[in-house]
């Protein structure tokens, strides 16, 4: 059995499933949903006609140039995983079907339906590849039975299971925004740089409103944090990889040394509580906007945007000054000040030095 899980490279592993093709879900819901949304809010808010118009009618339902890109969410999170676990190309391009399938039977936590359906149907269809005379027939039939059967059994429960575990979090919050502002603010800043991704759990859990607010803080407390203490070390390159990129550069670095992290954590404990409780900062937007943080600025967007579908739906009567002191503190001018002051100190006591945050 090793001998042939080794032939077939299926390697049953916490890297290869949970930071691999977790990651590749999070890539393959960028380039569909939250991509689709950004080209609709950019459609809206400069009043782009060739954006806002539908450009396809299916089924008799009309779709703009976000709405396609945005309906192809789960056929992109599957090919993405499907990429990431090394799949051959006729099991690789059976997973649109599945990813689909998935998806739609998924409801609101589709993305976690198909994570787990993508990853098991991925495997059995690499187990199956090139081992018969016919296989352009054999391969794709098998993974798409398999999957298109694991979503109609499996996809219903796991994706309300993923909506409950979000509306567990996102009540617990509004009753404790506090305790839940600094809990959540601080494990999806901290999935953030860890080698998973963060965007790909907070869409799993759909993790919006007041809870999606503290993700945001949390993660723009990581990304800035980090880019603005190491800019000595990194310069400007550092502070824009880092700060509108990933603050998972820095990941070599802290393991290395730990003590590095401890700011960054620090700090969006600090402005979490702050997020929920004075600015009641909200994810209104997509749920995997929550875990970008300052990321290409979808964060910060994705919180803009919530603003907009508010008013539209008459749930918000305008934008305020406030609101907008609130996204700028919370996001960028907070983690540019604190986790660098917070820093300073680590360095005086010696559990920083010079060179520590250096990017390789």
């Amino acid at each position: 059995m090793k001998g042939f899980l080794k032939r077939k490279n299926i390697e049953i592993s916490l890297k290869r499933y949970g930071i691999d093709a977790l990651g590749a879900m999070a890539q393959g819901l960028f380039c569909s949903l939250l991509i689709g949304t950004i080209i609709n809010t950019i459609g809206s808010i400069c009043h782009l006609s060739f954006l806002t118009a539908p450009v396809a009618v299916i089924s008799g339902i009309e779709y703009t140039v976000g709405g396609l890109a945005m309906a192809m969410s789960g056929p992109a999170m599957a090919c993405a995983i499907g990429y990431a676990l090394q799949a051959p190309p006729l099991v690789l391009f059976s997973l649109i079907t599945v990813g689909f399938s998935a998806n739609a039977l998924g409801g609101a936590g589709g993305p976690l339906a198909v994570l787990f359906i993508a990853i098991i149907t991925a495997e059995c269809g690499k187990a199956v590849s090139k081992e018969t005379k016919v296989d352009i027939l054999v391969t794709p039939l098998i993974t798409i039975a398999v999957g298109v059967a694991l979503s109609y059994l499996i996809a219903p429960p796991l994706g309300k299971l993923a909506m409950k575990t979000g509306d567990l979090i996102m009540w617990a919050t509004e009753l404790q925004p506090f305790l839940m502002g600094i809990l959540v603010s601080v494990v999806v800043g901290i999935a953030l740089t860890l080698p998973i991704s963060s965007a790909a759990i907070c869409a799993a859990l759909g993790l919006t409103g007041l809870a999606g607010g503290a993700a945001v803080a949390g993660c723009c407390a990581q990304m800035v944090g980090f880019a603005v203490m190491s800019f000595k070390e990194n310069n400007w390159g550092g502070l824009v990889s880092q700060g509108i990129g990933t603050s998972m550069l820095q990941m070599p670095n802290i393991v290395k040394n730990p003590r590095i992290w401890i700011s960054p954590i620090l700090t969006s404990a600090i402005t979490g509580p702050i997020a929920t409780c004075v600015f009641h900062l909200q994810m209104n937007g997509p749920a995997i906007d929550s875990g970008m943080g300052t990321c290409g600025f979808v964060g910060l967007i994705g919180v803009f945007q919530g603003w907009i579908t508010d008013i539209a739906s008459g749930a918000k009567a305008a934008i305020t000054a406030f609101d907008w002191a609130g996204l700028l503190l919370v996001g960028i001018i907070l983690p540019a000040i604190l986790a660098p002051a917070i820093n300073i100190i680590f360095r005086k006591i010696g559990w920083v030095k010079d060179g520590d945050l250096k990017l390789q």
